[in-house]
C-alpha cells in the first residue's frame, strides 16, 4: 500500500550553492489518519563514489580533504578522511566516478564495478550516491593528484587492514568510505 502525500507548501528558502526548500504536507498513514509535517529538504544533486584498491599489495586508496559540515559539528581539524567521490552534475555515474578519480587520486582506472546506490542521509537530503569500486595499479598514475582548483586533496595509500582499523578507531569517519571498505571485506577482495 503506498502512503498518500498531499504538498500543501513548497517554498524556497535558498538558491545559493545547493537548493534548501521548505515542504509543508500531510501524510496519510495506513489506518486513515492524516498528519502534518514541515521539513527542510536540501538538494544538492546525486553524486559518486569508488573505491579504489589493488589485491597485490593489498591496499586502498582514499583521499584527505577540509569538510567544513564536519568542522561544524565537531571535527577539531575538518579534515576528513574519505573514498573519491564528486557531484554528478551533467556525468553519467560512471564517467562522473572516472572523472573525479583522476582529478582527486591522479590515477586513470580501467574497469569498473557498480556496486550499488544508496541514499545517505534521506531525512533531510535528497543525494542519491552511485558506489562503484574498481582495481588500480602504480602503472594507471597519471599525475600527482589533489583535485581542482579550490581543493586541497592528500592522497593516501593504505593497507587494507590499517584502514579497517581506522575505521575501528573512528579515524575514518566517512560513511562511504565505511560502506566501501566493508563492503571490499565482505567480498573478499583484500586481506583483512
Amino acid at each position: 500500500m503506498s502512503l498518500k502525500i498531499n504538498i500543501i507548501k513548497d517554498k524556497l528558502l535558498s538558491d545559493n550553492y545547493f537548493i534548501l526548500r521548505n515542504f509543508t504536507y500531510e501524510l496519510t498513514r495506513s489506518n486513515g489518519e492524516v498528519v502534518r509535517h514541515k521539513r527542510e529538504v536540501y538538494d544538492r544533486g546525486n553524486g559518486a563514489t569508488i573505491l579504489l584498491y589493488n589485491r597485490d599489495k593489498n591496499t586502498v586508496l582514499l583521499i584527505r580533504q577540509f569538510r567544513m559540515a564536519t568542522y561544524v559539528n565537531g571535527n577539531a581539524s575538518g579534515e576528513l578522511i574519505e573514498t573519491c567521490a564528486g557531484l554528478l552534475d551533467n556525468d553519467t555515474p560512471e564517467d562522473c566516478i572516472r572523472k573525479e578519480a583522476v582529478e582527486e587520486t591522479g590515477y586513470q582506472v580501467g574497469p569498473v564495478e557498480k556496486l550499488f546506490e544508496a541514499y545517505m542521509s534521506p531525512g533531510g537530503v535528497t543525494e542519491i550516491v552511485h558506489f562503484f569500486a574498481a582495481e588500480y595499479s602504480d602503472a594507471m598514475r597519471t599525475h600527482e593528484g589533489g583535485g581542482v582548483e579550490d581543493e586541497e586533496i592528500t592522497v593516501l595509500e593504505l593497507p587494507f587492514p590499517e584502514a579497517l582499523a581506522m575505521v575501528k578507531d573512528g579515524r575514518i569517519r566517512d560513511g562511504k568510505a565505511i560502506i566501501l571498505l566493508q563492503h571490499a571485506q565482505i567480498a573478499g577482495w583484500l586481506k583483512a
